[in-house]
């Protein structure tokens, strides 16, 4: 016997087949969320492969004042691209079989700085790729000032300064001179302010706030540097997949304009915020169409506004351009 369907029935089943249209199409585009001005895909480049340009699990990426890109993958590579993901230069750092480096920066005098984790260092290059061993910092696995544990991310202050995070048994930042001398270091595995669980992404602001993703820990926290010890300004986030909530926040950048975006491992988004917290929208989702994402692991934003967002599991990177002021 068939059974029969009531005129509520039908209703609510074309309700039901709306919202999986709906709700497929927004997944497909890959932009969520992010009222009036949803960035677009303006270029989608690499694949998996050990040949140049390609990648396997890129981890990091840092971009200098010509608007370089300057990636590294699970196979220790450092690979050099116009903004255009066009190869320039490649080459892979000492060692590399305990492990990979995770965090890539430029420093004030030009530098490029690679935390090679695993090996409890930062290593400086030239943008060419010529190893300064002079100025590496650490190289010692342990708990003493200036040793490390797994080092994830280096930033300067506006006197030069280094701060360079870890985690393991350690989950803290320590502090540096420009001559790479040890000064002071904060933090340990915790969930108070102030306590770590993998402090992955920095960004130093104007004022000399330290901005950190306390990734295992699903929030941010910032930390007044300016004086002789660091102060906790404020510490916000919640876990989650919701609009303002985080999964492994692993990147931040400040735009200069009142924004910090944040690129979510977890959530396989972008997700842009007030500086107060304040949730303003999200780009990205779970998957591998252009504008999707699967874990991404860094982001920067070139001269032109663009961000290049890291898609390490999906083994490229996409490019992508706000058409409205942001």
């Amino acid at each position: 016997m068939r059974p029969k369907f009531t005129q509520r029935t039908n209703l609510l089943a074309l309700l039901f087949l709306s919202f999986v249209f709906v709700a497929s199409t927004v997944q497909f585009c890959g932009c969520t969320r992010f009222p009036g001005q949803a960035p677009e895909t303006a270029h989608v480049w690499g694949r998996k492969g050990l040949d140049d340009g390609r990648f396997v699990k890129p981890r990091a990426i840092t971009i200098d004042d010509q608007d370089r890109l300057y990636v590294v993958d699970k196979t220790a590579r450092i690979q050099v691209f116009d903004r255009d993901g066009h190869f320039i230069r490649g080459w892979r750092t000492p060692e590399c079989y305990q492990g990979k480096p995770c965090g890539l920066s430029i420093s004030q005098d030009g530098l490029l700085m690679v935390c090679d984790t695993h090996y409890f260092r930062v290593l400086f290059y030239t943008l060419e790729g010529e190893l300064i061993e002079s100025r590496t910092i650490g190289g010692v696995n342990g708990r003493g000032p200036g040793e490390f544990g797994f080092v994830t991310d280096v930033v300067q202050d506006s006197k030069g300064n280094y701060f360079i995070s870890e985690y393991g048994d350690y989950d803290r930042i320590q502090k540096f001179t420009p001559a790479g001398q040890y000064v002071y270091q904060w933090g340990e595995h915790g969930e108070e302010p102030g306590q770590f669980q993998r402090p992955q992404g920095m960004v130093m602001d104007q004022n000399d706030h330290l901005w950190v993703a306390d990734a295992s820990n699903h929030r941010i926290q910032v930390f007044d540097v300016s004086g002789d010890k660091p102060k906790v300004i404020k510490v916000w986030g919640t876990p989650g997949s919701a609009i303002g909530e985080l999964s492994y926040p692993y990147e931040l950048i400040l735009d200069g304009k009142g924004h910090i975006y944040v690129c979510e491992f977890g959530n396989h988004r972008i997700q842009k915020f007030s500086l107060e917290g304040v949730p303003l929208g999200t780009w990205g989702t779970a998957g591998r169409e252009s504008g999707q994402l699967h874990q991404p692991w860094a982001f920067c934003r070139d001269s032109l506004g663009d961000f290049h967002v890291v898609d390490s599991y999906n083994h490229r990177l996409q490019r992508f351009k706000f058409q409205a002021k942001n």
